[in-house]
């Protein structure tokens, strides 16, 4: 079986070619650098973005497409989401009319915007960052696809990452960074939040387990269903890695899109990993 991943030298991407890779299968690389790529993909040096109608064919015709490409995933304001919408949605779609039977994209909790309780793949959206509302739009336009096209399509709807700290743009990452700059203080909100946190290993193996499968699909919530308080969860990360920093509390108010409470329904991955 032939895997495309795009993105593949990404904060996510890397772990994922690196686990598909370690179970053997086929994997082609797509991204616009290859440091670091696992030495056993394929390196697909074709853009993504050219707009050709026989992509597909030029990206070596994969069984399965994952598309974790995404410009700015961390900065949630920048404009870039909506100027790379439609080159996103062109790829898939020139993808899907043109011989790939199953795609996989990566999503995001931000997509359903200030929300209280448990988020399911029934949970009305309202994105109020560019970043969800384009990873918003992206999906509602990959479902009017699918209802034209024959095609397996699985939304893997991701939440709080911890892990491979000093690659990635979290507050985990901030804190990381200013505690190897000897800082002693980490601005910080109240920390009462409660959100669903997951390490990249195992976000790693629950994208890789929903896209080798093709029973269940649609939304697929990819957490760990159990909501945490940010300020437990960064002491305890603080305390696990021994620093010194300190978190100062109160600095910064709660952004207008973070709810008090949310996490995801962990019930379509459950079946997913126990069917492995």
């Amino acid at each position: 079986m032939k895997i495309l991943v795009t993105g593949a030298n990404g904060y996510l991407g890397k772990h994922v070619v690196n686990k598909l890779v370690d179970m053997g299968y086929t994997v082609y690389a797509s991204d616009l650098n290859f440091n670091g790529i696992n030495e056993k993909a394929i390196k697909v040096y074709e853009p993504i973005f050219s707009e050709k109608k026989d992509i597909y064919k030029l990206v070596g015709a994969p069984d399965i497409c994952i598309h974790l490409a995404w410009r700015d995933g961390f900065v949630h304001e920048s404009e870039n989401h909506i100027v790379d919408l439609s080159k996103h949605y062109i790829f898939l779609k020139n993808m899907i009319e043109n011989g790939l039977k199953h795609l996989v994209v990566m999503g995001t909790m931000h997509e359903v915007g200030y929300y209280e309780g448990k988020i399911d793949e029934n949970t009305p959206t309202n994105p109020l960052s560019k970043y969800g509302i384009a990873k918003n739009t992206l999906r509602q336009l990959l479902q009017n696809l699918e209802r034209r096209n024959e095609f397996i399509f699985q939304w893997l709807r991701a939440y709080y990452i911890i892990g491979d700290d000093l690659r990635g743009n979290s507050i985990f990452s901030k804190i990381a960074l200013m505690e190897s700059k000897g800082e002693k203080y980490f601005p910080f909100t109240t920390g009462e939040n409660k959100y669903d946190f997951i390490s990249i290993e195992e976000l790693t193996n629950q994208i890789v387990m929903s896209s080798i499968q093709n029973e269940i699909t649609g939304i697929i919530n990819c957490c760990s269903g159990n909501p945490v308080k940010l300020k437990d969860k960064v002491e305890e990360f603080i305390k696990k890695n021994n620093f010194k920093i300190k978190l100062k509390y109160g600095v910064y108010p709660s952004r207008i899109y973070d709810s008090p409470e949310i996490w995801g329904d962990n019930s379509k991955i459950i079946k997913i990993l126990n069917n492995k």
